[in-house]
């Protein structure tokens, strides 16, 4: 499959999981894609593997977004971190590291790729939102309304960018099996007062009609749908690839 060939693709949060699968599915399409992650040696990898680029950066550095200018066509936001721990507990610190890296950053790369894209007349955005941009679960409060304003930030620039060819859409998927989720089945542990053993069967897939995490490779085929020809029409939309979590 090539209906992607000539278009370039930039991945924030590249390195690993979903966002090195949405790599290896866009470069398959033929994209040419910039791997974006602050872990230089993994972005290297990711990037030699697709035939792309690698680019270190610290999203978490705000200022030295906000001149920039992207010439993507397609960008996939997806760099993000975890937090678990109960309000009264939560460091303020904490909760702004989530809110810049998962909001602010995002806007400022929309902001940033939106000039090329209209010009072009064509652009595709994709946000790896989550379950948790739809629905709310105890100890993540940092997490859930990161997730719950990248939505926002989703639809505001689909109405805008829609008379210029641009879509912009989230993907929501429930738990996927990546390292975000694998670090956090301690902390998952401790705030519910339970054996780690147990967080999968009775915290992260509780909800879910399907008991099992889902592959990046799954998300990534979505991304890669969204970012194509044949996806023209879709925008504003939340994508679920939840298990059935949120059908409750």
């Amino acid at each position: 499959m090539s209906d992607l060939a000539g278009r370039s693709a930039l991945i924030t949060g590249g390195a690993s999981g979903i966002g090195a699968a949405c790599a290896r599915a866009l470069a398959a399409r033929g994209a040419n894609v910039t791997v974006a992650d602050i872990d230089e040696a993994g972005a290297e990898t990711v990037a030699r593997e697709v035939g792309g680029i690698p680019w270190t950066v610290d999203l978490l550095d705000v200022a030295a977004l906000e001149d920039l200018a992207l010439g993507t066509d397609i960008l996939v936001n997806n760099a993000g971190v975890q937090h678990i721990g109960p309000i009264e507990q939560f460091a303020p610190q904490r909760f702004r590291a989530l809110q810049t890296l998962m909001v602010e950053a995002p806007f400022l790369l929309v902001r940033a790729a939106l000039p090329h894209m209209y010009r072009q007349g064509w652009g595709r955005i994709v946000n790896i939102s989550s379950v948790h941009g739809l629905r709310a679960s105890a100890y993540k409060v940092a997490y859930v309304t990161a997730k719950h304003g990248l939505e926002g930030l989703s639809k505001v620039t689909a109405l805008e960018g829609g008379p210029h060819g641009v879509t912009s859409n989230c993907v929501n998927p429930g738990y996927v099996r990546t390292p975000l989720v694998d670090e956090q089945i301690a902390d998952q542990a401790a705030a519910h007062g339970i054996p780690e053993q147990e967080v999968l069967a009775k915290i992260l897939l509780t909800e879910s009609a399907i008991k099992r995490l889902v592959e990046p490779d799954e998300v990534a085929s979505l991304v890669s749908w969204l970012a194509s020809p044949e996806a023209a029409m879709v925008t504003g939309a939340a994508y679920t690839m939840d298990g059935g979590w949120s059908a409750r």
